[in-house]
């Protein structure tokens, strides 16, 4: 009995099509892996993974096509080595690169039948999510939150797309916040990790993405104190490696920082005060405690613990960040340590820091298993929900290759709700998006020889009648307006124009504005008898409809969304019944997934949830 037997009977006159698909799949995480397990055994012709990550010892609980012996080792290339045992009859590519990179341009989208994504970067999924756009390729987005996920099919001119609705921003903390007025855990856990950690061990926190410095004239004078703090520090950081080090980083940031604190009676008018604490009397009450407590990471350490493992950590920290510097030569950059979730040494620190400022402010500890997620800036994935997701983008994946684009669903998990799994038809894509709602067009360009004058002359105003008030926009900013036409004289690879970038056109015409216009680069030596700057074909650009809503939040982006938000019915109460109160079951608005996966790289991002006072960390 062939391995295929089940899938041609199950798939019928699809299975042909899929043997002989070409399938792009970006990301090689938690709902990766299982993602290209299922493409395998379903019999996907011609697989090609992307990512740029490295596999982490922190993954293994989860991504089960990596081992002990992969970490360090591109996720990309083992997820290949492991998925071909599955069958051996189809072909995989493994590429162990930036989705973003100029390899990966528009003609290499184009030659892929169907793209998945499985990425928790929010810049990377806007990214392909444009990429495929600009390649007319349909797209299977996905996400996942904890036990929560979403699944969104994106086909041009006929959803929306991932941009459709606007996602939230990470958030950053004023500093005057984090450093003299927190009130959360997660207040003392950003203090911790890009605050004192990096004065201790690494670099200014002048330099960290979670600090607003932002001044204005209520808060000028409490910037320029912790500015102050800060240098003190510093000279503090110079005696790292004597006996009494742990003494002076105490008393400076536990005491005379919070005595500083005390003294500014005007700030604790409505607040509660915080306690300073005192080096020698917790010391002495941890005389019997041992640094082994730090391994136990599922409950809150008391004071004594907590003392403990912060000196401990701040010895072993001191002793690393010393044999760097004395391995080091003197033209090199002074080393520096950078925290690590995994590192136990830097987590540790951190834990112990965070709990005592918050036993100062009365905030509630949290175990070392619980800062790990925050400061780590990581959910806790769900094996099951990356299982079920992947799952799910399969299935959309076959109404897609069916053509039944009416039968496609936005599909959605909630482990709160009536129903684990919940859909939603797919929406139209919405007029005033400003990456699908578009017209989108090709823009060949001479590179030796095209200027932005070019671009705005032959081809906006003499050939496609564009007026004066009009703006050209690429990734960086505006290149032109009619308050700015410095940059008219300059060459597009003078601007940072290249092949497969997109430039977009926003007309200002008060009156009857076009919808934007998009355009992607297209380098080609032309003859030079001709323009250098030429469009493909001709153009007809659609007008603005009027009166169309503006895009609106739908919530995250890695598939937290509440049950109301996705038409479930709830009962009817007693009165309502009695006074014949009529239900609408109309669907609510769907609240898509959101990440971000910011910044990323270290970013945090938070989300407030203003219902019951949880608070949702993504990466």
């Amino acid at each position: 009995m062939g391995r295929d037997r089940f899938a041609k009977q199950s798939l019928g006159y699809l299975y042909p099509r899929i043997k002989q698909s070409r399938t792009l799949m970006v990301g090689a995480g938690g709902i990766g892996c299982e993602l290209l397990k299922n493409l395998v055994l379903t019999g996907f012709g011609e697989i090609h993974i992307v990512d740029l990550d490295t596999i982490d010892l922190s993954n293994l609980n989860r991504q089960f096509l990596f081992r002990q012996e992969h970490i360090k080792k591109s996720k990309a290339l083992v997820a290949k080595e492991s998925a071909a045992k599955f069958n051996p009859h189809i072909k995989l590519e493994a590429h162990h690169a930036n989705i973003k990179d100029p390899q990966f341009n528009i003609e290499w989208f184009q030659s892929f039948g169907l793209v998945f994504n499985a990425l928790d970067n929010l810049d990377a999924r806007r990214h392909v999510n444009k990429m495929c756009l600009a390649a007319n390729v349909a797209l299977i987005e996905s996400g996942t939150t904890g036990f929560n996920g979403q699944v969104q099919p994106i086909i041009k001119g006929k959803t929306e797309c991932y941009d459709c609705s606007t996602k939230e921003v990470p958030k950053s903390f004023p500093v005057c916040t984090i450093r003299s007025t927190p009130s959360q855990p997660i207040h003392c856990i950003v203090w911790a990790k890009s605050y004192l950690f990096t004065e201790m061990f690494g670099t200014s926190e002048d330099e960290t993405p979670e600090f607003d410095h932002s001044e204005d004239s209520e808060n000028a004078k409490e910037i320029e104190n912790l500015r102050q703090e800060s240098q003190a520090l510093n000279s503090i950081r110079q005696s790292m490696g004597s006996d009494d080090f742990a003494r002076k980083v105490f008393d400076k940031v536990f005491k005379d920082d919070i005595n500083r604190l005390r003294s500014m009676e005007d700030m604790w008018k409505t607040r509660k005060q915080p306690n300073a604490l005192d080096f020698d009397r917790i010391s002495k009450g941890a005389s019997g405690t041992k640094p082994y407590v730090a391994q136990q990471d599922q409950k809150a350490w008391t004071v004594a613990e907590t003392f403990t493992v912060f000196c401990d950590s701040l010895r072993r920290l001191s002793a690393r960040l010393q044999t760097s510097q004395a391995q080091s030569g003197a033209d090199t950059a002074a080393p520096v340590l950078i925290f690590d979730k995994d590192d136990e040494d830097t987590l540790d620190f951190v834990a112990a820091s965070a709990n005592l400022r918050s036993i100062i402010f009365g905030i509630e500890s949290k175990s070392k298993f619980d800062i790990k997620q925050m400061a780590g800036n990581i959910i806790p994935a769900i094996a099951t929900t990356n299982a079920m997701t992947a799952s799910l983008c399969v299935m959309q994946a076959f109404k897609v290759m069916r053509g039944d684009i009416n039968k496609a669903k936005m599909v959605f998990l909630e482990r709160s709700a009536a129903r684990v799994i919940n859909s939603d038809t797919l929406k139209p894509p919405n007029p005033n998006c400003n990456v699908c709602g578009v017209m989108s067009s090709a823009l060949i360009v001479d590179p030796n020889r095209a200027t932005l004058n070019d671009l705005v002359e032959d081809v906006l105003k003499t050939q496609l009648g564009y007026g004066d008030e009009f703006s050209i926009n690429n990734e960086v900013g505006t290149l032109y307006d009619p308050d700015l036409d410095d940059n008219l004289s300059k060459k597009f690879s003078d601007l940072g124009v290249k092949a497969d970038s997109f430039l977009t056109i926003i007309d200002d015409d008060e009156e009857s504005p076009r919808v934007n216009l998009s355009l992607t680069i297209l380098e080609k030596s032309l003859p030079g008898d001709t323009k250098a700057v030429q469009l493909p074909g001709k153009l007809d650009i659609a007008r603005k409809p009027k009166d169309v809503p503006a895009p609106t939040s739908n919530g995250d982006t890695n598939g937290h969304v509440k049950a109301e938000s996705i038409g479930l019915k709830r009962k009817r109460s007693l009165d309502e019944h009695e006074n014949g109160v009529q239900q609408d079951h109309k669907r609510g608005k769907i609240q898509m997934p959101s990440k971000a996966m910011g910044s990323q790289v270290d970013d945090l991002v938070i989300e407030d949830d203003s219902n019951d006072g949880a608070i949702v960390i993504d990466d």
